[in-house]
């Protein structure tokens, strides 16, 4: 990136360039289905149920994505960059292209049909003006028609690139890590995915008919040149000036245009945040802040279109109006040698059509250069998430995880998000195979973050974290979250059916299994009271549920896919404590064949855990049963009483 470009990426996204620090991850579990779910809720051990099967599943084996890729050299322009995803669609683009020029070449024939039908036939009588007519009709019909067919291919190729480019910037995005995500705002992506996406796609629709309208300008050229060379010389004056016009356009309106993007990503995160967030701005009667927010980005949105539409309005005359000059010229020098018989009016008119051919390009010249910077600025938008590189990847020789008996292991850790202070420091302790613990502690003291490095949503800075003796980070993410699955506290739902949410990480589950789990999650009853059951479809994000309901769906989406080691991240927070008994009687004996890793406030829920760890400022400074800690730690008991008395507040 250029420091120009830089400067101007600094001075409009200004404090977006920091973002804020806001968790996206979701509790969807990323598991492939491998077996009948019937077994997968039965008492058999995970092991048991792992041997012989495979791990991998069919994992994307259904996605093909684009044919090509864009180029990963930033050094190139940004039309380069994009052309292997442009050359995938080369035969449409070749037809297109091919019989765009097939429709120009018999529009080029037309003036030249008419100069001799006028100065042969009509004037001179040498000849069968019915016959010319008819001549000049047929290829007229054959424009019109290859003209027809190429702009079909046309907007096809650009239709097919832009579709190509959205699921690169998806699937690039799926792949990135959740850093990624905690600093990126998520208008910015669904503007980038979008508006960004949809000025390279118009762009390229319209700059290949340019470029063939070019090449028909220079035979249209060649045809003035055989017409009259003093005339033909006469007609290119203005063009140097069409030239430092274009130039002009092209320093004054990248800026702009960079601003207007950037712009319009800030509006779109506005708008994003309070559809997602309306429940948090009306319980806070926040809704005039926030028409004031929007209104305030809206009308920064203004002013740059304003001042993008000042600047067309100063440049785009000079380059739609040059061409007059030189068509003036050609009449008025044209209209002397008519006179003098040196210039025959048929050879006038003609030479006057295949000027307005040769200017044609040139007077769209100032709208092509406007839509190529605002292209230009939306592709390098476009590439800066294309350029970003996951954090987490999978090391080379990594292998993937099998058979996993439960064995957890944390050694000596330390973690600390980007450049902040550090969240977990020394941490170490060894859950055995089909245990489960609980951790506890006050907010912000770590908890979670144990649960996103064992799953590698992150990595340890310091220290290592094991399955079986297997370093989480030697081994394949795939197979790793196959076998470690996770409810996270902050349940999503995706605006699909019921049964669509809960089999999301086994969609080949029947439906019998499905049943089975949320029977085992105790929310079977709620559902079957929903108007279309299973198949109710819940509205964005789950929000026609309750949170109880949604976390209930979760786990069971977790349970279906039977992982060997299950975290439960406060996953029961929102359930009333009588269905969260309910809950774990009926999974009591699930809980007992897996190693299970429970982050919770909740007596209840810490209960049945066999051994619990107390973490404070991300240390591990206690480690015992609920009541060992109760009579040792005083530390626990404060932790424990400010819980109850938060639950008692919600009530």
């Amino acid at each position: 990136m250029s420091d120009h470009h830089e400067r101007i990426h600094s001075a409009t996204l200004g404090h977006r360039a920091k973002f804020s620090l806001r968790e996206r991850t979701h509790n969807v579990t990323t598991h492939h289905y491998s077996g009948p779910v019937a077994s997968s809720l039965s008492t058999q051990s995970p092991r048991e149920r792992n041997e012989g099967a495979n791990p991998l599943g069919g994992v994307r084996s259904n996605y093909a994505g684009p044919l090509r890729r864009i180029s990963r050299d930033r050094t190139l322009p940004w039309w380069r960059r994009i052309l292997p995803v442009i050359a995938s669609h080369r035969v449409t683009f070749i037809v297109a292209i091919s019989l765009s020029f097939v429709s120009l070449v018999f529009q080029t024939l037309v003036p030249n049909m008419l100069n001799h039908a006028i100065d042969h036939s009509l004037v001179a009588h040498q000849g069968s003006l019915t016959r010319a007519v008819v001549e000049i009709l047929i290829v007229g019909v054959l424009a019109g028609m290859t003209g027809m067919i190429s702009r079909q291919y046309v907007f096809a190729t650009a239709y097919n690139v832009e579709a190509d480019l959205r699921s690169l910037i998806y699937e690039h995005m799926t792949w990135l890590s959740f850093s990624f995500y905690d600093r990126v705002q998520s208008g910015q992506l669904i503007s980038r995915a979008n508006s960004d996406i949809r000025s390279v796609q118009m762009y390229s629709t319209f700059a290949p008919l340019i470029v063939v309208q070019c090449f028909i300008g220079v035979i249209a050229f060649i045809f003035m040149l055989s017409i009259n060379v003093v005339l033909a010389l006469i007609a290119m004056i203005v063009m140097p000036l069409l030239y430092f016009v274009s130039i002009q356009m092209r320093r004054v309106l990248f800026p702009i245009s960079w601003i207007t993007q950037a712009r319009l990503a800030d509006v779109a995160t506005i708008v994003d945040e309070n559809v997602n967030g309306v429940r948090v701005v009306k319980s806070f009667a926040q809704e005039e802040a926030e028409i004031n927010r929007l209104a305030d980005a809206a009308e920064r949105v203004a002013w740059s279109y304003v001042k993008d539409a000042h600047l067309r309005a100063v440049w785009s005359p000079w380059a739609q109006n040059l061409p007059q000059l030189g068509l003036a010229l050609v009449l008025l020098f044209g209209g002397w040698m008519v006179i003098d018989g040196h210039l025959g009016i048929g050879a006038i008119l003609a030479f006057n059509a295949y000027l307005l051919m040769l200017q044609a390009p040139f007077m769209m010249l100032g709208q092509l250069v406007m839509m190529g910077q605002r292209a230009k600025a939306s592709a390098e938008r476009i590439f800066e998430i294309l350029d970003e590189n996951p954090d987490i990847v999978d090391r080379p020789g990594a292998y993937d995880l099998e058979h996993v008996e439960g064995r957890v292991v944390f050694d000596h850790v330390r973690f600390a998000y980007g450049a902040g202070n550090e969240i977990l420091n020394d941490v170490d302790f060894t859950l055995n195979a089909g245990e489960t613990v609980a951790i506890v502690g006050r907010t912000g003291s770590g908890k979670s973050t144990i649960a996103r490095l064992l799953t590698r949503f992150y990595d340890a800075t310091d220290g290592h974290i094991s399955i079986d003796d297997h370093d989480v980070r030697d081994v394949t993410m795939h197979s790793l979250r196959q076998n470690v699955g996770v409810v996270l506290d902050e349940p999503f739902l995706f605006s699909i059916s019921i049964a669509e949410n809960i089999a999301y990480g086994a969609p080949a589950a029947e439906r019998d299994a499905i049943i089975a789990a949320a029977k085992a999650a105790n929310a079977h009853e709620f559902i079957e009271q929903l108007p279309e059951g299973y198949d109710t479809v819940v509205g964005e994000r789950g929000y026609t549920l309750s949170g109880g309901q949604r976390q209930r769906i979760a786990i069971a989406r977790t349970l279906l896919v039977n992982p060997p080691v299950l975290i439960l991240d406060d996953a029961t927070s929102a359930i009333d404590v009588h269905v969260e008994a309910g809950i774990y009687e009926a999974l009591r004996t699930l809980l007992q064949r897996r190693t299970t890793i429970v982050i919770a406030h909740r007596v209840s829920t810490i209960a049945l855990a066999s051994r619990v760890l107390l973490l404070d400022e991300g240390r591990i400074v206690a480690s015992g049963t609920h009541d060992e800690l109760l009579a040792t730690s005083p530390l626990y008991g404060e932790v424990l009483a400010q819980s109850t008395s938060d639950e008692s507040g919600d009530e």
